[in-house]
């Protein structure tokens, strides 16, 4: 990608179903667990470097011994730290002899996450304040342990704000840092309530002794119908990993399925990742065996290890996002590279079309690395394009008597693609020069080509997963590839036009910051129709007047008056840099709707592209970020 977009966290999950005796001694290592949630944070840290924690709860803990346990990690690096800090504590232990590693019992007992329930984080922070605090596991205590409850999670509510005045009117004093520690009080105030039910009855009406009652309400508790009662007011795309204090944990994921979750399970344990691939891995499985937790269902898994999926919110048409195949998700999921070689392929026709079908004078490439995938399919597509042209030229020849071996070598030897690799991502900027003109000369610099094989008639393809802001391509990688002095550089995205802001997880929440949205904008102010900008601007207001479940998206009215090759030749104008000792042309080609959804048939949440939102706060967000755009305020448009 050559906008960096941050983007969505990762989770992950182990619930052991034997003592940590049976793992110590089938696989020589009393951490087994612990390895198996590194192994599976480090198949996700694509997901999120901005810091790293973990959680741990301990069966059959006695009483006065603690039985849960966190530790978080902002700094770089911080899943690589966070691991190296808790063995080198372990390694003390060892030295120390209060640990022996082959008395399972006793790393248990002393190692803070020698338990049998654990779960990481991997956060991108997308909204909120920026510290160890905000890192994830979030953790409410108790000394109940049915009332202690650790959560985490990879999620954007669009509602924090009324979520937050909920918990307010019921006398709860939230503290407004993310949405979070709004969800981790919303569950924890049913939680409660549902434990405290419980209590009284067993202490007014069966007489049972105090000490007795802890082992009926962790019996009785009911994990599915607190989380039901809990999301019945979330607006958002989340999926959510929770552990209660007696041993009880469960898994979430939100109605449209917008954010993703996996799981595996077999006779010695359960696993949960955000996805399909760190479980393969992890556990060396086929792709068969990996179950996706449908949308707006739980998974509830009992202390005594009973598990149940259920459904807690009424079904809504799945729009699971796009994003996570065009670029988030990791690439060797079989899955996803199928459907991103599709997403290549799919830009034949537009891509032969702007070429008029010469190959002899193109060079295919792709931006580095996201996109090589894509590149494969898009190559496959072409070379198959010109087997089929060659077998008609060949026909046709035939029919008419003109075929000759000369005829039939030149066919096949020439007009065939030329790839090569053109980019190459050489270094990571550094912000050590201060002044603004030295940083852009820097930028530039980003990127490196290989010289002496793009020739001056070439028409120079470079495949890209998707363009946001441009920035990069106008400052970085357009002035790069045009030291190969090709005729054309044609920039392909496999993504169609990013038109609308993320509410649900992903770092896209400045309308004015995409260049689709400014593209429109200035064609708007070309054409001398400035004043739809106020329109649409008092349109926004009147929509977040009207219950949201009626909110329209009105900024689709930027839009309308245009098609999608005149905000593409805009782009592309855009795009070229001014200054630039070079007088060949820039294009600009966006992937179709139909085409992706075609390409990515399970995952068809596209808001961002079509502004059609899953969920009535999406909604209110767009219009939100609009009235943000035209009043000249930054920001993200939802949350606190």
């Amino acid at each position: 990608m050559s906008d960096f977009i941050g983007h969505e966290c990762g989770v992950a999950f182990i619930r052991l179903k034997h003592p940590t005796a049976y793992y110590a001694e089938k696989y020589r290592t009393p951490l087994y667990a612990f390895n198996k949630l590194f192994l599976l944070m480090e198949k996700q840290h694509n997901r999120g470097q901005d810091g790293a924690g973990i959680g741990c709860v301990k069966l059959g803990t006695p009483i006065g011994q603690a039985f849960m346990f966190r530790d978080r990690e902002l700094d770089d690096n911080s899943l690589a730290r966070l691991f190296r800090r808790q063995l080198k504590r372990y390694d003390k232990l060892v030295r120390k002899q209060i640990i022996f590693p082959e008395l399972p019992e006793t790393v248990k007992t002393h190692f803070d996450f020698g338990g049998e329930l654990l779960m990481g984080h991997l956060r991108y922070g997308t909204s909120g304040a920026y510290g160890e605090s905000s890192c994830h596991p979030y953790f409410r205590r108790s000394n109940w342990p049915t009332r202690n409850l650790m959560v985490c999670g990879n999620f954007n509510m669009t509602n924090t704000a009324e979520l937050n005045n909920l918990l307010m009117r019921r006398g709860q004093h939230p503290i407004f840092d993310t949405d979070t520690q709004t969800i981790l009080e919303t569950i924890g105030f049913h939680l409660d309530e549902a434990h405290d039910e419980i209590y009284r009855e067993q202490r007014d009406t069966t007489g049972l002794a105090g000490e007795e009652i802890p082992a009926v309400i962790s019996d009785r508790l009911d994990l599915v119908q607190i989380l039901r009662e809990s999301a019945s007011s979330w607006d958002g795309g989340y999926c959510i990993l929770g552990m209660v204090g007696n041993g009880d944990s469960f898994a979430m994921r939100d109605p449209a399925g917008i954010r993703p979750a996996f799981y595996y399970e077999n006779d010695e344990l359960i696993a949960i990742a955000s996805e399909r691939v760190p479980l393969m891995t992890g556990f060396n499985v086929e792709t068969s065996e990996i179950r996706e937790l449908p949308p707006g269902h739980i998974m509830e898994i009992k202390t005594n290890g009973r598990v149940r999926v259920e459904p807690f919110a009424e079904p809504r048409p799945r729009r699971a996002c796009s994003f996570e195949r065009i670029y988030f998700s990791r690439g060797n999921d079989p899955v996803i590279y199928k459907e991103r070689k599709a997403l290549g392929a799919a830009l034949a026709p537009q891509i032969l079309k702007t070429i008029d079908h010469d190959f002899e004078n193109s060079v295919f490439s792709f931006i580095p690395n996201t996109a090589e995938t894509a590149s494969y399919g898009l190559l496959q597509a072409l070379r198959n394009h010109r087997r089929h042209t060659v077998r008609d030229q060949i026909l046709a020849a035939q029919a008419t008597g003109d075929l000759t071996p000369d005829l039939i070598e030149q066919l096949i030897m020439s007009n065939w693609p030329r790839v090569e690799k053109i980019a190459h991502k050489d270094i990571k900027l550094r912000t050590f020069i201060s002044q603004a003109a030295g940083r852009s000369r820097l930028v530039s610099h980003v990127y490196d080509i290989t010289y002496d094989v793009v020739r001056p008639d070439d028409h120079l393809v470079v495949l890209d997963d998707s363009i946001v802001r441009g920035t990069t391509l106008r400052e970085s990688i357009i002035r790069m590839l045009s030291r190969t002095r090709p005729k054309t550089i044609v920039i392909a995205s496999t993504a169609p036009q990013i038109r609308y802001p993320d509410c649900y997880g992903i770092d896209m929440s400045e309308l004015g910051q995409f260049i689709a949205f400014q593209a429109a904008v200035a064609l708007l102010r070309e054409k001398g129709a400035e004043e739809r900008l106020r329109e649409v601007y008092e349109a926004c207001r009147q929509e977040l007047t009207k219950p949201l479940e009626a909110i329209e998206n009105k900024v689709k009215d930027i839009y309308a008056p245009f098609t999608e090759e005149e905000i593409s030749a805009k782009i592309a104008e855009m795009l070229h840099p001014a200054d630039l000792d070079w007088n060949g042309q820039v294009k600009i080609l966006y992937q179709k709707i139909e085409n992706l959804h075609a390409s990515c048939p399970d995952n068809s949440g596209d808001w961002y592209f079509t502004g059609n939102y899953p969920t009535p706060g999406g909604f209110a967000v767009v219009n939100r970020a609009y009235i943000n755009f035209y009043e000249n305020r930054t920001g993200r448009s939802y949350g606190s």
